[in-house]
């Protein structure tokens, strides 16, 4: 019976995710731009509670690590922010949400769940622990990569000089190696299907997007 509740569960949780992202693809592409991209905060809010839901993050272990890649994620982009450091010199924009000294609550949670879900997709195949922080942390840099074309659109964020250099990328994947190895060492694993779907949903989102500018 609990089995049967989980699965019933996790596709829920799938079924919700893959509307709200196709239901913006479609709004946005008849035009309805502000409207759906100011829902963002809510979007990723439901998302990242779907997360904490089915993942699960359900013990003390996991929500510190999630509490410590939030925290690693705000501070490193708070460098970026206010200092110029790690990624090159960018603000945030009005469509991200609330901000604590220029940085938005929602890029720490975003570096969080980024972290736990590219490592459960990694787990469906046997590589090596090392192949798999390395490549977890690729899939974290190949989904930033296709969002930087729609973030100024969007208003999320914004380089100096319209995109960011080589210098944001490479962050991005130390970063996530960083974490990633973090992730491997508390031995934390998650619910494999519900990550995939949280992950391609964000990816079809962009991807559409980069591809139709």
């Amino acid at each position: 019976m609990n089995d049967f509740l989980l699965k019933h569960k996790v596709w829920f949780s799938i079924g919700v995710i893959w509307l709200f992202h196709i239901s913006a693809i479609i709004g946005i592409s008849l035009g309805n731009v502000n409207w759906f991209i100011e829902k963002t905060p809510i979007n990723l809010g439901i998302c990242f509670f779907l997360f904490l839901l089915v993942y699960p993050i359900n013990n003390y272990k996991k929500f510190g690590a999630l509490l410590l890649f939030f925290s690693g994620g705000m501070f490193a982009e708070w460098l970026g922010v206010n200092h110029q450091i790690l990624f090159g010199e960018y603000t945030y924009g009005r469509n991200f949400g609330p901000k604590l000294d220029g940085v938005p609550y929602l890029i720490g949670t975003y570096w969080a769940l980024l972290t736990f879900i590219t490592a459960s997709i990694m787990d469906y195949t046997t590589l090596s622990s090392s192949i798999k922080i390395i490549s977890a942390a690729g899939l974290m840099v190949l989904l930033d990569f296709f969002m930087e074309k729609s973030a100024p659109v969007f208003d999320f964020w914004h380089f100096e000089g319209g995109l960011p250099t080589l210098e944001n990328y490479w962050t991005w994947f130390l970063v996530g190696i960083i974490f990633q190895i973090i992730l491997k060492a508390f031995k934390i694993k998650g619910d494999k299907i519900f990550s995939l779907n949280l992950y391609l949903a964000q990816l079809c989102f962009f991807l559409f997007f980069f591809l139709k500018s």
